[in-house]
């Protein structure tokens, strides 16, 4: 594991929400892009050698909004960078970790993304990422 790339913040509207972080972070312009195979927008904001992600869903069906209709807007989840994406999902899970997918998907800011199962990291999403090349 190399560092903390970014902490998830489920948000009903990244409108009014950027806003907001704009305020906090004094920033004008977040990185926003979409993210189809997540049916989710996203902004990042850096802070430090880490990142805040803001996420709002696209879709009514998509994890993030069943996250927020459970749990309301809030932490989502932790995000790992790591040098081989795919050699620590092997290692996880030979070390009996459960992924929510068996492979690494694209994910935003042009990562391989992979996300193990709150169940077997006492209930903390955690996320794998490794920056394309």
């Amino acid at each position: 594991m190399k560092r903390i790339n970014h902490i998830g913040v489920a948000v009903k509207d990244l409108g009014i929400s950027t806003a907001l972080f704009n305020a906090l972070f004094a920033q004008s312009s977040p990185h926003v892009e979409s993210v189809p195979q997540q049916q989710a927008d996203i902004a990042f904001y850096p802070v430090g050698e880490s990142s805040i992600e803001l996420i709002a869903s696209t879709s009514g069906t998509s994890s993030i909004s069943k996250f927020i209709e459970k749990r309301g807007e809030g932490i989502h989840h932790l995000c790992l960078e790591v040098d081989d994406i795919n050699a620590e999902i092997a290692r996880l899970k030979e070390a009996g970790f459960q992924f929510v997918n068996d492979q690494r998907s694209e994910g935003g800011d042009g990562y391989w993304v992979a996300f193990l199962h709150p169940k077997s990291t006492n209930g903390v999403l955690i996320e794998l990422c490794e920056k394309m090349k």
